[in-house]
């Protein structure tokens, strides 16, 4: 007969949840929410609990669960665009740390693919530090990717609209984009040439090559009704260059909104790991 503490079991279930659900916020560029991670956490070890209850097997169903799961990714993230994309990590996350201390187990001699619980095996205090291993861990080899985050403000969503057409993108406040439209003096947005295709419907060529000579795609769309222009740069090995700028008719992001705002299109990508694909001035919005 299996015999579980349910004090312990419900101490290392919130534990791991909460750095699952922290570690998947993080890894997708997010801002961990101290109170609906506690309480979602709270949620899922509750559930658990219960499903050991005699009487209430019924909560084992994969049915039960998938609905607990989605109930405790929404308690933690909210009714957001990135939920699925959060809870795909967190789904990831949980197989690999689940897969890890089996693993451990095996190695010990001590677990097996049909064994329950593995607590009696490894520990409470092996499972609990064998998790915050895993959330160091990740941090650390992945620390570029939780540098920017929206809740300090350097990451925001950035909304260009032009002729009845919009496109939302997730931006990064540089403070080192200096660049301003020669006309207004307003910042200029840059942003990956590429993800500006839906205002661009009628611009089959935009593509990183035709983008990088932007001198030839400028020649070759002479006479067109679209609001292009050529605009100078500096940048670190870049004494002079160009880059094809596009004037939309609106750019919002923070509580900024730009009219007539100068764009321009980066034959390249403006992140290193793809977390954000524009820049915006580095003024607070």
């Amino acid at each position: 007969m299996r015999v579980v503490y349910l004090d312990l079991f419900l101490v290392l279930n919130f534990t791991v949840n909460y750095l699952l659900l922290a570690c998947a916020a993080r890894l997708d560029g997010g801002a961990v929410c101290r109170w609906r991670t506690v309480l979602a956490a709270a949620a899922g070890a509750a559930y658990g609990a219960l499903a050991l209850l005699p009487g209430l097997a019924l909560l084992e169903h994969p049915v039960c669960k998938g609905g607990a799961a989605a109930g405790m990714l929404l308690a933690a993230f909210g009714p957001s665009a990135r939920l699925a994309r959060r809870g795909a990590l967190f789904l990831v996350l949980s197989c690999a740390f689940g897969g890890g201390l089996l693993l451990v187990s095996m190695a010990r001699g001590t677990g097996s693919l049909a064994g329950g619980l593995l607590g009696p095996s490894l520990g409470m205090r092996g499972i609990l530090i064998a998790a915050a291993l895993g959330y160091g861990l990740l941090s650390l080899v992945l620390g570029r990717q939780f540098s920017h985050t929206r809740a300090g403000g350097e990451l925001q969503e950035l909304t260009l609209a032009r002729r009845g057409r919009t496109v939302k993108l997730l931006a990064l406040r540089d403070t080192g984009n200096t660049l301003r439209d020669p006309v207004t003096g307003r910042p200029v947005v840059v942003v990956e040439g590429e993800k500006l295709r839906p205002l661009l419907p009628e611009l089959p060529c935009l593509d990183r090559h035709s983008l990088a000579h932007p001198v030839d795609l400028l020649g070759r769309l002479e006479g067109e009704d679209l609001r292009l222009q050529l605009l100078p740069y500096r940048a670190v090995g870049v004494e002079c260059g160009l880059l094809l700028a596009l004037r939309v008719d609106r750019a919002c992001w923070g509580r900024r909104e730009y009219r007539d705002c100068l764009t321009a299109l980066s034959p390249t990508p403006v992140s290193d790991g793809g977390g954000y694909c524009a820049l915006i001035g580095g003024e607070e919005g």
